[in-house]
């Protein structure tokens, strides 16, 4: 009876996880492009995509690039992100029966699919006519459009900040759950030992809310550094390679120049990095657990 339960959660892992990860793997061992993808027998070439990925440099390295820009991307938006839901979730925990009314307002980014909120932000971010630049003028910041789509500052700037509405929610909702185990017997005594606000936050909040905010920044890392449907939908990872994340190089190498086994590289290279953080993650609370 016991399999029988297990059965259909082991099915879809085996078929919608490991097939396509061992698949995907050997896929990077072998050359395999638009003219050998049908046969049955492909030619096994072992490293040799991944020693191209790592060493191809004209007329720059784009695995290097598309990492630098992965890292950049995901250190912006979780920084942003991580701040902006904490203080979003201390004001949810407070007694103010004003902000309960719109407390659901601060999920709708969160219930919108990423490829909605990417195309939201995209008219918003035009050039002629986009509602970003026309608070910009109305407010006299700006005398000309900002091209935010079109440069790759800017551009990078765009989609840091699409990401960052759409993420927030996540992390208001994971601090939420750790703040709403925090006694108020804690607070109440703080109070009475004579602990301001912001004493009670540092010595009180910040240290028992740390497996949670962990949990926030590492859970925010792997979603923010693999995303893809966003990037793809506002820029397609330009202009000029711009907003080229790791995720956006692998399907332009996979799907629009058709060099499959190299995309199946790039991907292994994403699963690996990710992987590492998965496991300092794990070695973090298992630490945690012993002290």
């Amino acid at each position: 009876m016991g399999y029988a339960f297990v059965a259909p959660a082991l099915a879809f892992m085996i078929f919608f996880v490991a097939y396509p990860i061992i698949y995907n793997l050997i896929m990077s061992l072998q050359l395999v492009d638009v003219t050998t993808l049908t046969k049955p027998d492909k030619e096994f070439i072992g490293l040799t995509n991944y020693i191209n990925i790592f060493t191809q440099s004209t007329p720059m390295n784009y695995l290097w690039n598309s990492f630098a820009k992965t890292m950049i991307y995901t250190v912006e938006c979780i920084v942003f992100q991580f701040t902006i839901g904490f203080f979003f979730a201390i004001v949810y925990t407070q007694k103010a029966k004003k902000l309960k009314g719109i407390s659901g307002l601060l999920l709708l980014s969160y219930i919108l699919p990423a490829s909605v909120c990417s195309i939201l932000f995209k008219f918003m971010f035009w050039t002629n006519g986009g509602i970003i630049n026309e608070l910009l003028k109305a407010c006299g910041l700006i005398n000309a459009p900002v091209e935010w789509l079109t440069t790759p500052n800017n551009a990078m700037w765009s989609v840091v900040i699409a990401n960052i509405w759409n993420g927030i929610p996540f992390n208001m909702i994971l601090i939420v759950s750790g703040l709403v185990t925090i006694s108020n017997d804690v607070y109440e005594s703080a109070t009475i030992d004579g602990a301001n606000a912001w004493q009670q936050f540092t010595k009180i909040t910040v240290p028992l809310l740390k497996p949670a905010i962990k949990m926030v920044l590492v859970l925010g890392f792997i979603y923010t550094f693999k995303c893809f449907e966003l990037i793809y939908a506002m820029t397609s990872g330009g202009p000029t390679s711009g907003t080229e994340l790791m995720t956006i190089y692998a399907y332009r190498r996979a799907f629009m120049e058709f060099n499959f086994s190299e995309g199946a590289a790039i991907s292994n290279i994403l699963l690996v990095i990710l992987m590492i953080v998965g496991f300092l993650y794990t070695k973090m609370i298992k630490k945690d657990e012993v002290a």
